[in-house]
């Protein structure tokens, strides 16, 4: 591979038929080589677990880690881009090929772009805390309710809408510099600043459809999460490899 060192300052304008062709080369790729969505997919199912158990009988604890998680789903699919990649130039493919890019990147910038995620990701759960106490007063902080019941009430069922929205607008911006920015850091010599100013300028080129994709993205994962995380087998392998295409079709060479 000869990354680029300079990338596209103008993004291509995208169409909804762009989001439909990049979603059937994702499943093209995952049927090309499931044994590799599979493991990615298992990789990201078992933290989802092991995240639950931490917050296992805490419906509050447990309601912030399901709503914050997806967040970080884009930093699982640095493997399924190199597994695109190398589909699309007809490279060979092996775990020790594929796993030995991924174990590469953490020299480069990928690792970077993963702290930058992680920070925000315990900025959104700093944020909800905040709310709950909010709405709830300040003994949340300490113990906040655990039954369900107590989110039924008025100022309960505010304060979720609220969550939802601010939840929302904090994952959509995390979608906006991550977009493109993993894929780019995975195919060009780019810091990891550029990549994700390069994502917003994606998503400020192309704001409805940027959000059709992100509404697609969130709903089918969130969906595949209802069945303890087993539909993510599926779903994330696609949407890891259409998020490539859909890079590539953004930023194109």
């Amino acid at each position: 591979m000869t990354p680029a060192t300079d990338p596209p300052r103008n993004p291509a304008s995208l169409t909804f038929s762009d989001i439909a062709a990049v979603l059937r080369a994702g499943m093209v790729d995952f049927m090309t080589a499931p044994r590799f969505g599979l493991f990615f997919a298992a990789v990201y199912v078992l933290s989802g677990m092991a995240l639950l158990a931490v917050g296992a009988g805490l419906f509050t604890w447990t309601l912030t880690l399901s709503l914050g998680f997806p967040l970080v789903a884009p930093f699982l699919a640095v493997g399924l881009y190199e597994v695109s990649r190398r589909i699309a130039v007809d490279a060979p493919l092996s775990f020790a090929t594929v796993l030995g890019v991924v174990w590469q990147e953490r020299t480069r910038q990928i690792p970077w772009a993963g702290a930058v995620m992680l920070i925000y990701f315990l900025f959104w759960s700093f944020l909800a805390h905040m709310l709950f106490a909010l709405f709830m007063g300040p003994q949340a902080l300490l113990g906040p309710p655990d039954d369900l019941a107590s989110y039924l009430t008025g100022t309960g069922l505010a304060m979720i809408a609220v969550e939802l929205l601010v939840g929302g607008a904090c994952a959509f911006l995390l979608f906006a510099m991550t977009a493109t920015a993993l894929p780019m850091l995975l195919d060009r010599e780019v810091d990891f600043v550029t990549a994700m100013r390069t994502s917003v300028a994606v998503v400020r080129a192309n704001p409805v459809v940027m959000g059709a994709w992100a509404a697609i993205v969130a709903i089918l994962t969130l969906a595949a999460m209802v069945p303890w995380f087993l539909g993510l087998f599926i779903v994330l392998p696609v949407l890891g490899h259409a998020s490539w295409h859909l890079y590539r079709r953004a930023l194109p060479d």
